[in-house]
């Protein structure tokens, strides 16, 4: 598998990155196992997790995974914090809760570090210098070598990158990870134009439009599928309607002209687009996961990355356009 640098640094990560948001959950130790064999054997290095996946149970695994079956070294490992999902404070950007968390993290992992540590979402309540300097501190303690950031909007990924740059000593963003795939270009009006502004690499995250780019919900709703579930439905939803319906008949379309699957398909749109370094893909088994790596073999023509594009163009305006046309 190829490697791309992370951002504007030395840092290099396989084009395709393992996310672990079901392992604790829907995937179960023994899945996991294949699922990182799997990943390995076809050349990746990139594991994202997170501190309140699974409640920590995804962390756990992959220490488990690291304890004498996977060398340290041949692993990227990535992981978040700043979520607290029983608490009426959502996140919790505070430079005491976001080091605690990351040594929690870290004895779960069972590691003295991580590779790269994320904040997982914006922190309105409080002063951003505050929780850009947990990252600081993560880097100089050795108990982080690269940080970045998740789900910030263009505004908010601006600033924070440019703080850190802005005085010696700081940490960079390396980056930032989000919502990204042909059913979800938000992204391209602000977030985008950002990060390539500012060196910050892309990592997006739910890069088969939550499971519905893999053409499983065209005709029916699967019974073991995430749309069927209590649990999950509700995220897969906004993605059933007849804009996206046709985005995935577009892709049908292609995949059947390219003789591959549509999943391989859509990961190589996104894979492929400016300033993406990798996207997270996340899979219940080893042979979901297999499916999707297969894209590591497909190019897309012109012609067809044309076509997606156009069927899945963002709604623009004020100022992204007229603005400039005025």
């Amino acid at each position: 598998m190829e490697q791309r640098h992370l951002g504007r640094t030395g840092l290099r990560v396989s084009r395709m990155g393992l996310g672990t948001m079901t392992w604790g959950r829907d995937t179960d130790e023994h899945d996991a196992a294949d699922q990182m064999k799997a990943y390995l054997d076809a050349g990746g290095n990139f594991v994202d997790t997170a501190d309140v996946y699974a409640d920590g149970e995804a962390e756990y695994m992959i220490g488990r995974l690291l304890d004498g079956y996977i060398p340290r070294s041949e692993v990227v490992i990535a992981t978040k914090a700043a979520s607290v999902p029983y608490s009426e404070r959502r996140f919790d950007g505070s430079r005491g809760h976001l080091l605690q968390a990351l040594d929690h993290s870290l004895a779960r992992l069972g590691t003295d570090h991580v590779d790269l540590w994320q904040l997982h979402a914006y922190d309105p309540s409080t002063p951003l210098e505050e929780t850009l300097h947990a990252l600081d501190l993560a880097v100089t303690s050795g108990r982080a070598r690269y940080v970045g950031v998740s789900n910030f909007s263009g505004w908010q990924l601006a600033k924070a990158a440019t703080w850190q740059s802005a005085a010696p000593g700081r940490v960079v963003v390396a980056s930032t990870q989000v919502e990204y795939s042909l059913l979800q270009r938000g992204i391209e009006r602000e977030v985008l134009p950002a990060a390539l502004d500012l060196g910050v690499g892309l990592l997006p995250w739910s890069p088969l439009g939550r499971g519905v780019l893999t053409g499983k919900y065209r005709h029916a709703m699967p019974a073991d599928s995430r749309g069927a579930s209590a649990h999950m439905g509700p995220f897969v939803a906004p993605y059933l309607d007849d804009h996206s319906r046709r985005i995935v008949d577009a892709l049908a379309t292609a995949a059947d002209g390219l003789g591959a699957a549509p999943i391989e398909v859509a990961l190589a749109w996104v894979r492929d687009r400016p300033g993406v370094v990798a996207p997270i893909v996340g899979a219940r088994n080893a042979g979901q996961l297999r499916a999707s790596l297969a894209a590591e073999s497909v190019t897309l023509p012109t012609e067809i990355r044309n076509a997606l594009e156009d069927v899945s163009q963002p709604m623009t305006g004020y100022p992204d356009d007229s603005w400039s046309q005025a």
